[in-house]
C-alpha cells in the first residue's frame, strides 16, 4: 500500500542533463566537463567548464559566451545574497 502510495506520488523530471568529460591532464588546456541541458526534452543549453573559465550558449544560439571563474563568482554571490 505504502509503495503504491510513493510510486503515485512521483513527478517526471522536468530536467535531464548529459555530460561528457575531456582529459588531456587536469592542468592542461583543453580539458573540460561538457553539460548539454535539456527541460521537458528540449535543449536549453551547454555550458562548457575549463580550468579557466566556463562557455554558455543557449539552446537556438550559435555563439557561445565566455565567463571568467572570476565573474562567475561575483554573478553568483550577487544572485545568491544580493548586492
Amino acid at each position: 500500500m505504502l509503495l503504491e502510495m510513493a510510486r503515485a506520488k512521483r513527478v517526471a523530471r522536468k530536467h535531464e542533463v548529459k555530460a561528457a568529460l575531456t582529459v588531456h591532464g587536469l592542468s592542461k588546456a583543453g580539458t573540460s566537463l561538457d553539460l548539454t541541458i535539456f527541460a521537458e526534452g528540449e535543449k536549453i543549453g551547454e555550458l562548457v567548464i575549463g580550468r579557466g573559465s566556463l562557455n554558455w550558449t543557449g539552446g537556438r544560439r550559435q555563439s557561445s559566451k565566455r565567463i571568467s571563474w572570476s565573474e562567475f563568482a561575483r554573478h553568483m554571490d550577487e544572485l545568491a545574497y544580493g548586492k
